[in-house]
């Protein structure tokens, strides 16, 4: 009965549903923790302001009945090594002295992530694209030549040995052209590229390295990907930043912006 069912593809099929169940419940169980942990976590602070009960509201934020929200990590916590306050640095906290770096108590499983660091480097990025256009605008218009107005008509014979070398240049290509090997390799379509990646990528951004290959050939498609990325950008479509050895790319909120 076993085989007979394992041949039927049925216990494969119940594996999978029963999985769908116990990653529904791991989910509600971590939500749980998560919010029973800070409730401890906090229960031993109160409010600056009001001294009123906190909890927590984002990632490295908290609140107060009262509206005040700060960052609970820079506000409490010390660090161990110097006993001074912690700061914020891009991915990680830091003793303000000796700068060594603190986990804070105030993450349950997060990572520490500076969003005004990248909304002000996805800022700088884009006026440095469009200071790009610009100048390569007023470099085009500047070296733009003048327009050459023709007298007459041209007459091909006035250059010696013109014609008999076009005629010699078209014989010698129509003899080629029996013997041209065509190429099979894939070719090079940014559009196809571009539609790719706008499908793939959510306004929540996504890393270089986790973006599905379009092509079986990995190293050629990580090359035409970070190409059309690159267009994309000096086309405000999105936005490139470094992270770590990765790149973090996100769609322009353009309606933000406005």
């Amino acid at each position: 009965m076993l085989d007979l069912c394992m041949q039927n593809g049925k216990i494969g099929n119940l594996l999978v549903r029963s999985m769908g169940g116990v990653f529904t419940r791991i989910g509600r169980f971590k939500v749980r923790a998560r919010e029973y942990y800070f409730e401890v976590v906090l229960s031993q602070h109160k409010c600056p302001s009001c001294g009123g009960r906190l909890r927590m509201t984002d990632q490295s934020r908290c609140s107060c009945s009262c509206g005040n929200t700060f960052d609970p990590t820079v506000v409490f916590q010390k660090s161990g090594c110097c006993g001074a306050g912690l700061i914020q640095k891009t991915f990680h906290y830091a003793c303000s002295k000796c700068h060594k770096i603190v986990p804070s108590r105030f993450l349950f499983d997060e990572r520490a992530f500076d969003k005004e660091y990248f909304r002000e480097m996805m800022r700088s990025s884009r006026r440095r694209a469009k200071e790009r256009r610009e100048e390569i605008r007023r470099l085009l218009a500047e070296s733009r030549s003048g327009s050459l107005p023709l007298l007459e008509k041209p007459d091909l014979a006035s250059i010696p040995g013109l014609i008999e070398d076009l005629n010699d240049f078209i014989q010698q290509n129509a003899t080629d052209i029996a013997d041209f090997a065509f190429d099979t390799a894939p070719r090079f379509r940014m559009d196809e590229y571009r539609e790719h990646i706008l499908s793939i990528l959510g306004w929540s951004g996504m890393l270089f390295s986790n973006m599905a290959p379009l092509i079986r050939e990995y190293r050629r498609d990580k090359i035409w990907r970070f190409m059309t990325l690159i267009y994309m950008q000096q086309d405000c479509e999105v936005d490139i930043t470094q992270y770590g050895n990765d790149l973090l790319v996100q769609k322009v909120h353009h309606e933000v912006d406005r």
